[in-house]
């Protein structure tokens, strides 16, 4: 009987791991607009991110604290525990903002740090525990777009640490380049590994319209972050010997970082098409609908780093051209989700 099927927990049980994605769409749209010049627009997004932030931390932990089954539980669930990484990402962009738009070297370093530990922390967590679950999934099943939340998360440790080198002494400098270095490294060895899979899927296994979730923009996004870490760490190449000496290769695998995200871009707008006008499905609010809002933003700002620091010129247009959808897809992606707490409260009061 309908009335004997137990209603699932709501509320915090339910919070959704990749909530933090607002935060990585909302830092990644502030910082793509201080480098075009709208400072008013970047600032007023970075104090709507830092309050994001904030309400998304106490919540997050209120839900460890009073549902530790699900908590813990959501990171050995294939479909969940990427969702994890938005936390780092996020952690990450709101340092870049502390720095960028505050000057602020302190805070900017205190959030690097607690992004560097949510890093490994989950890093090794998420990926022990799914390799020692008892119960897997089909790979159809388990993977997604979402999955490169990975790397999206080991690159913004790249660009967080290109970001905050020039402010350090020598010393410290000389370790941070290297670690900037080697992290975004591990960022292209995750990125080959897991997008090999995602290409699998979509080819040889059957693809319902639901299962191209947003998440799947992701798929550039995270050659896009690997592009603007790319692009930082050419501009401290000057006068860092480290860096100096792998300049053409630094080039090179930036360049091929852009080429590849470029190349995501009309497949996902194809399949777009296909899932929304051709087959029909509803478009609706999902924690993982920031996962097409970032990869817009981080376009924006990575084609513009890559365009100054190899005097691209014919690539201007760019960057603003996709700052503004970024910003479009954001304000649908708000409205939203206050359609959808408003929908809630309306339940929840009746």
């Amino acid at each position: 009987m309908p009335g004997m099927i137990p209603r699932p927990a709501g509320g915090l049980a339910e919070l959704s791991p990749s909530n933090f994605g607002m935060v990585m769409a909302t830092g990644i749209i502030s910082l793509a607009a201080q480098d075009l010049g709208l400072g008013p627009l970047a600032r007023a997004l970075f104090h709507l991110n830092l309050g994001f932030y904030l309400v998304l931390c106490a919540l997050t932990v209120t839900r460890a604290a009073r549902h530790p089954h699900r908590f813990f539980g959501d990171m050995v669930d294939h479909r969940a525990a990427p969702g994890y990484f938005t936390a780092v990402a996020g952690t990450s962009l709101l340092a870049g903002q502390f720095l960028v738009l505050n000057a602020d070297v302190a805070t900017a370093t205190a959030l690097a740090l607690l992004a560097l530990a949510l890093w490994l922390l989950l890093t090794y967590a998420v990926f022990a525990g799914l390799t020692i679950s008892a119960r897997k999934p089909a790979l159809q099943d388990g993977i997604s777009g979402a999955w490169l939340l990975a790397v999206v998360a080991t690159q913004s440790l790249a660009v967080i640490a290109a970001l905050l080198a020039p402010s350090a002494d020598a010393a410290t400098r000389q370790v941070m380049h290297f670690l900037a270095l080697a992290v975004w490294l591990w960022g292209g060895m995750l990125y080959i590994w897991i997008a090999a899979l995602i290409f699998y899927r979509y080819c040889f296994f059957p693809l319902a319209p639901e299962d191209l979730s947003p998440s799947y923009w992701i798929n550039m996004g995270a050659m896009a972050i690997s592009t603007l870490a790319g692009s930082l760490l050419l501009a401290n190449a000057p006068g860092t010997p480290l860096l100096e000496s792998m300049t053409p290769f630094i080039k090179g695998f930036t360049l091929f970082c852009w080429a590849a995200g470029t190349w995501w871009i009309p497949l996902q707008l194809i399949l777009s098409v296909w899932r929304y006008a051709w087959r029909g499905s509803r478009i609706r609010y999902e924690p993982l609908c920031w996962g097409v809002v970032f990869p817009l933003g981080m376009y924006a700002a990575s084609t513009w780093q890559m365009a100054h620091a190899f005097e691209l010129g014919f690539l201007d247009a760019v960057p603003p051209t996709f700052l503004g959808l970024a910003l479009l897809a954001w304000l649908l992606a708000a409205s939203g989700l206050v359609s959808r707490l408003a929908r809630q409260l309306r339940v929840s009061v009746a």
